[in-house]
């Protein structure tokens, strides 16, 4: 017998060996149909796995994140099916589940265009209709590769031969007569994977090196539902209206050219964004109590190695060689050099919390293929801070920095934040111990905020566990902005320490944090968020103002000198274009708000007011003007 413990409390006896799919059958009918997988004490399993000891089980439907996870995970399986039974001479690889979709990369006879996603979607609904039973396979590691061999499949063979231990048991999962080699779990067949949408073809080499092939990678969508598949595709047209690189262009905010990958030259106008919002943080970070400091660009490598970063991060750094044969590199972060400002003179418990920030200028080897726009740069500035604090001090600095993070993305807009706990990766720095003690700390740090948090196993930072904290767009779209982590590792490294009451030297701890992180990202993540309609506080031309006719040029620049002396970004356009072209070319430019001015406005000393996106035209004196925009600015 197994004692299974269920997620409403009830536990239940069972005979040993009993499936996923018998237990879904012991609670309801309708259950055993929608099913997906099983949680066997965390571990997610194929529905026809046994259970052969005591367990805590959850039945695994669509309607948990887990079960789309499964879905889309068949419905790249599903793709590979249906390019084996279209182009049966294609070689296929991995296929694993993203952010909203799947992908499987491939390596066809000839390249496949757009035009066959058409064809494979039709193919993979046809199969899903089959309803192959989808079923678990363990086969030993030299008859898999001898399989593949066979086949013509070098790909998963070589990844059997490179990746996988000798001695540990090869799964494999077969619908019809295609099978693939992979860890699972799988849904019990192909009838589960509806509602999906194949994107597109790009590029992408084998294990991501250049040195290898270059493949073709397909890319989907899988949803649980046709409302939620209609949904995605909807967003996906609103984010194309939106995409911040087509507004670029449009309001002359920025470019970016093959000469700079990765680097973004700024225009005035969007120049002026950044620095609007980069004053706006550092205003906030003031009345925080925070200190500024800037430091070096290249920095040695011998701090990169103390820090640990050389081994870990090595690979994403710029690399520079002086005359004198000094490694040097750009630094990808700014927390040694922190360190060191910090080690400047005898620092006291009495100084503690310091809270140390800086707009860091970092460089980061992303790979060609991964950027975008100012979403994915190589040149970026972080809102960066560190703030050096005892370990009585973490929940403290915790709270504040929290309220301070819900005050600075209330103000610019984003009202829906979620928080994720991210605990030790595989790779890290420091003992057991250390870490027990910096996760233990954040997280009851963390519920004292009273925020609500999910778990993202395995995510920290190599030298401790960090929150993220989730943005929600206005059509619906995930951003993970900022970030707080406790680091009890750096510190030690590189010898930082203060004098306790005791007398006695103590390491420091220290908290990493980011509210926009990088300030590129973040602006574009505005753009696309207001769709380059910025609000006028942060609009880089507050007011257009413009003449009618030639009389009301002098009394334009007039209102002209007026707006600027009251701190009012403007732009002043006294050609000889008609007023009907200039309102719709300075609408089309989404500048807020539209000054005009002829004879009567003259006459009157008034301005015509037109706001951005209304047909309605107010009329104002001066003083009434300027208290309107005063207004607004604030607001």
């Amino acid at each position: 017998m197994v004692t299974i413990n269920f997620p409403d409390g009830a536990i239940k006896n069972f005979d040993q060996n009993i499936t996923g799919f018998e237990i879904a059958k012991t609670i309801s009918p309708s259950l055993a149909k929608k099913a997906l997988a099983i949680k066997v004490n965390n571990e997610l399993l194929d529905l026809s796995r046994e259970i052969t000891q005591d367990a805590k089980i959850k039945i695994i439907t669509e309607k948990d994140p887990e079960g789309l996870d499964i879905i889309r995970h068949d419905a790249a399986h599903l793709l590979a099916q249906a390019i084996k039974n279209l182009y049966p001479e294609t070689q296929i690889t991995i296929g694993p589940v993203i952010e909203n979709g799947f992908y499987y990369d491939i390596l066809p006879k000839e390249q496949l265009s757009e035009n066959d996603l058409l064809k494979l979607e039709d193919e993979m609904k046809r199969l899903s209709k089959a309803d192959h039973k989808i079923t678990r396979e363990v086969w030993e590691k030299n008859d898999a590769i001898k399989m593949f061999k066979e086949t013509g499949e070098k790909f998963k063979a070589e990844i059997i031969s490179d990746i996988i231990p000798e001695g540990e048991e090869i799964s494999m999962y077969r619908q019809g007569d295609f099978i693939d080699l992979c860890r699972g779990p799988h849904a019990p067949s192909t009838r589960y994977v509806k509602y999906f949408k194949l994107m597109k073809i790009a590029g992408a080499y084998w294990r991501g090196d250049s040195n290898n092939v270059m493949l073709q990678r397909i890319y989907g969508t899988a949803w649980s539902t046709a409302e939620e598949l209609e949904g995605y595709i909807k967003m996906l047209e609103e984010a194309e209206k939106r995409d911040h690189r087509k507004i670029g262009r449009e309001l002359d905010l920025f470019h970016i050219q093959e000469e700079a990958p990765g680097m973004v030259f700024w225009h005035d106008k969007g120049w002026k964004v950044y620095r609007i919002i980069e004053n706006f943080i550092r205003e906030k970070i003031e009345q925080h109590d925070y200190i500024e400091v800037k430091t070096p660009v290249l920095v040695d490598r011998s701090l990169w190695e103390k820090s640990g970063h050389w081994d870990k991060f090595r690979e994403n750094m710029f690399i520079s060689e002086d005359e004198d044969k000094r490694v040097m590199a750009l630094k990808p972060m700014n927390c040694p050099c922190h360190i060191e400002i910090f080690k400047k003179g005898i620092k006291s418990y009495r100084d503690l919390p310091l809270r140390m920030s800086e707009f860091g200028s970092c460089h980061r080897n992303e790979p060609s293929g991964s950027l975008h726009g100012l979403m994915r740069v190589r040149g970026f500035v972080q809102d960066d801070a560190h703030i050096f604090c005892t370990e009585d001090q973490i929940t403290s600095e915790t709270v504040a920095f929290c309220d301070l993070l819900r005050e600075v993305y209330k103000e610019l807009g984003f009202h829906h934040i979620s928080v994720k706990f991210s605990d030790r990766p595989e790779k890290r720095s420091g003992s057991d111990e250390v870490w027990d003690k910096a996760e233990k700390s954040l997280l009851a740090a963390l519920k004292s905020t009273g925020l609500h948090y999910t778990l993202n196993e395995g995510e920290g930072a190599f030298y401790g566990p960090k929150l993220e904290f989730v943005l929600k767009d206005a059509i619906g779209r995930d951003w993970q902005c900022g970030t707080l982590q406790v680091d009890f590792v750096l510190p030690d490294r590189l010898n930082a320490s203060y004098i306790g009451k005791d007398g006695g030297k103590h390491t420091p701890v220290m908290l990493h944090r980011a509210i926009l992180g990088s300030l590129e990202r973040f602006i574009g993540i505005l753009i696309e968020e207001h769709e380059g309609k910025f609000p006028f506080w942060m609009a880089p031309d507050q007011v257009a103002v413009l003449s009618i006719t030639d009389d009301a040029i002098e009394y334009a620049d007039e209102i002209n000198d007026k707006l600027k002396q009251a701190k009012i970004r403007t732009l002043l356009d006294i050609s000889n274009e008609k007023i009907n072209y200039k309102i719709r070319h300075y609408s089309h430019k989404k500048v807020p708000v539209l000054a005009i001015l002829g004879k009567k406005e003259k006459e009157t000393k008034t301005v015509s007011v037109r706001e951005l996106g209304s047909n309605e035209t107010k009329n104002y004196h001066m003083s009434e003007f300027i208290n309107y925009l005063n207004n607004k600015q604030r607001s």
